[in-house]
């Protein structure tokens, strides 16, 4: 028998000192994997969700009846609970938001969340370039949210903050690209040609005329967030922790199409290095397996157990193969060899629900409470 709509879901036992989160467009695809990704999670649970005034004052499970198109059903925890408005007073019972909302509403209702003292961590574009908001990859930059004092102190906040994840396409990038900048020192060029999976368009997504058995080769805004994004990861901190600094001389042009698969975004990428003589492919590989990052050192609950996987088949990686490996937070990378134009090439593999999207925010949040900026209340 199915539990009685409520609100909220309120402490209890199940909850123990878990921390309380709210999910913001829970009904569309992204706010679907929030939920699935949260379900038993050890450090947070979720309280309340918010959609569309079209969706409010119903059950999730009846809300989101039509378009949940997760491998797993509503929890019943949350199938029950009665879906609000994206107002900042119907999640009174959270710490924390995650942001699934599209990028047409997600700016000002994002702030609005910001301004009542809420952790927000969003998927949306509306936010990355702000100079005060960090946009952060968890697998590559979790030091800028060293920023977060800083943009409480001109917010006039004093527990609230905003953190934005990168475009899906550009997650699984900077991962591989970083660890070359570790291991080889700067980048000078980088090209890359994406093939993106039709969930990264949302539900109902592309229409099925224009993408069976079809390549469209166009994204709108996809290739300028891959060229500009990118900098602002990659770069550092000033001393103060006020500002962000991007990597002098980095340029990366981007070409995207969107294919007829699921999930998972392959990416075909050509690096050049400042330094000369560039490494060899070897050496690439090397780098590319010994990359860990600061989400692992810091034990965060869903970092995988390697970053980038690297696999040695002339045909991988693939999405149907390969699209879950550490859980569909890491990034599989494939045939690396040298390049006649640049100095390397190969193709690299992400899923972009996972960490492309819900996942990298997730992974964020655990972030932010190992260094102190989230605390149990």
């Amino acid at each position: 028998m199915a539990a009685a709509p409520g609100t909220v879901r309120p402490p209890s036992a199940s909850t123990g000192n878990r921390i309380p989160v709210g999910i913001l467009g829970a009904t569309g695809t992204v706010g679907q994997r929030f939920i699935q990704l949260l379900d038993a999670h050890p450090i947070f649970y979720i309280a309340a969700v918010g959609a569309s005034p079209r969706s409010a004052g119903k059950p999730y499970r009846e809300a989101a009846a039509r378009s949940w198109k997760q491998s797993t059903p509503i929890p019943a925890e949350i199938a029950c609970l009665v879906v609000q408005t994206c107002d900042p007073q119907h999640f009174s019972s959270c710490q924390v938001v995650f942001s699934g909302l599209d990028s047409d509403v997600a700016g000002d209702i994002e702030l609005a969340f910001l301004r009542n003292e809420f952790a927000v961590f969003s998927n949306a574009r509306n936010h990355r370039m702000d100079p005060l908001v960090p946009l952060v990859v968890p697998l590559v930059n979790p030091h800028h949210l060293a920023i977060i004092p800083h943009q409480r102190s001109v917010h006039g906040l004093t527990r609230g903050f905003l953190v934005t994840n990168a475009n899906c396409a550009t997650t699984g990038l900077v991962v591989a690209l970083k660890a070359l900048q570790d291991a080889f020192g700067p980048l000078s060029r980088v090209a890359v040609t994406t093939m993106q999976a039709i969930s990264g368009a949302g539900y109902p997504g592309v229409a099925s005329l224009d993408i069976l058995g079809n390549v469209v080769p166009y994204i709108s805004g996809e290739e300028d967030k891959l060229e500009t994004e990118c900098a602002k990861i990659l770069g550092g901190l000033d001393q103060a922790n006020a500002s962000f600094v991007a990597p002098a001389g980095l340029r990366v042009s981007a070409s995207c199409f969107r294919v007829p698969v699921v999930d998972g975004h392959m990416e075909s990428v050509m690096v050049e290095f400042v330094e000369r003589p560039p490494p060899a492919p070897e050496k690439v590989v090397a780098a590319l397996r010994a990359y860990t990052s600061q989400a692992q050192t810091l034990r965060a609950p869903t970092a995988p157990p390697h970053p980038v996987v690297v696999r040695d088949e002339p045909d991988r990686p693939q999405p149907r193969m390969d699209i879950m490996e550490g859980n569909g937070n890491a990034v599989v990378v494939g045939r690396v060899r040298s390049c006649n134009i640049l100095d390397v090439k190969f193709t690299l593999l992400s899923h972009n629900t996972i960490l492309g999207a819900a996942g990298s925010s997730i992974l964020n949040a655990e972030i932010a409470v190992a260094q102190g900026y989230i605390t149990r209340e």
